[in-house]
């Protein structure tokens, strides 16, 4: 891209932004508005300019290895220092955080095991998805009717849960994969809205639009998992292991498979890959880390109802793995940590944080489509290699 298609790109951005942003704050403060979105992206233009003459050269070279400092935390030194360095952060956060601080970090972590899992179909396999949330649904509501309705404790329904989820998966995979693109995506939409309207309609079995309420946090033996600090360490504990099982996975010849899916489906079956079982098992796997996921979800709350579960929140997120970077665990992790912290860091703009969200996406689409941290595949794919 050229000097001047740049700048222009970003004019044009900063003034379509400033533009919707007239109904809400008025055209002084949308001209400010649009004045500072462009003088961000002139910005991040002036410092890119910058990096490719060669000034940070030396920089890239010891710290990044050449390549994006972005791009650089998945592989080599930086990742095993920024893997230390977060880890330490994230046991010690209890000791010093307040209250809300420890909800948000432990709801952060909840959505960081919902987006890997979504990572594995969408991001690795290359199915588009709209409905996984009905799995996080099957998940969350397994735990609270199996512990307040038949006594079973937290840890017996975790593999109990994971597996009614894969099993949804396995029923929803197998009759849609036929499919592909935007006729998928809108069967799994479907099949969002059925569960959400099913949970709904169940007044005897799921409570209906009133819910579970009086669910139990679990419990190790004598140890009770009352406080929030506790539960904050379960929800770590299932996030490292999340992270570890998907990061295998991703190295593993079924990884690749699945990235020889997403590239060219036709051209990984002529090469022996057995693409329908492998997708049927993305969508398993996919839909047993949601399934955890919602066991997470419903012992925090203490409180499930099917509103919980709506279409919003699968956009959301499928917005963590496209922001992150499809296919990336890093990205994805990083994109969930954004998407959740950046509408709670803007509850004091009711009015604009959901219009300031929608902006940074445009922004994130304009300026870097790979994502925070994609792949460097993705990235010739999308053109910013």
């Amino acid at each position: 891209m050229t000097f001047k298609n740049k700048y222009l790109k970003a004019l044009l951005a900063s003034l379509w932004l400033g533009l919707l942003a007239v109904p809400f704050a008025g055209i002084v403060a949308a001209s400010e508005i649009a004045t500072a979105i462009f003088a961000g992206m002139l910005l991040v233009q002036v410092f890119r300019s910058l990096d490719a003459s060669g000034i940070f050269k030396g920089v890239h070279t010891t710290v990044c290895k050449g390549q994006s400092c972005l791009d650089s935390f998945k592989s080599g030194p930086m990742r095993a220092v920024a893997i230390i360095v977060i880890l330490a952060f994230l046991v010690a956060l209890p000791f010093f955080a307040n209250r809300y601080t420890l909800d948000i970090a432990t709801q952060t972590g909840i959505y960081i095991v919902l987006a890997l899992g979504l990572n594995i179909v969408v991001g690795q396999t290359g199915i588009l998805v709209l409905g996984y949330v009905a799995f996080y649904a099957v998940g969350a509501y397994c735990y609270a009717l199996l512990s307040t309705k038949a006594g079973i404790g937290f840890w017996p329904v975790l593999p109990i849960a994971a597996f009614m989820a894969g099993i949804f998966g396995l029923l929803l995979g197998a009759p849609t994969l036929r499919l592909r693109g935007d006729y998928l995506a809108i069967v799994t939409l479907g099949f969002g809205e059925i569960t959400r309207i099913a949970l709904n309609n169940m007044d005897s079995l799921t409570g209906g639009p009133n819910g579970v309420s009086g669910i139990p946090r679990p419990s190790l033996g004598p140890l009770q998992f009352q406080s929030l600090t506790h539960y904050y360490f379960v929800v770590l504990a299932m996030m490292a292991l999340t992270v570890f099982v998907v990061t295998r996975l991703s190295a593993s010849r079924i990884g690749r498979a699945w990235i020889a899916i997403r590239e060219d489906e036709v051209a990984a079956e002529a090469m022996g890959v057995n693409t329908t079982g492998l997708k049927l098992l993305a969508f398993a796997l996919g839909a047993m880390l949601a399934g955890l996921a919602g066991v997470l979800y419903s012992a925090k709350m203490g409180f499930v109802s099917p509103e919980s579960f709506n279409f919003f929140e699968s956009v959301i997120i499928l917005c963590m793995v496209v922001l992150g970077g499809m296919g990336s665990i890093p990205g994805v992790i990083l994109g969930a940590v954004v998407l959740y912290l950046l509408p709670e860091g803007l509850r004091e703009f009711q009015q604009y944080r959901m219009l300031i969200f929608g902006a940074a996406m445009v922004a994130m689409m304009v300026f870097r489509p790979q994502g925070l941290i994609g792949t460097k595949r993705r990235g010739m794919e999308m053109g910013a290699g």
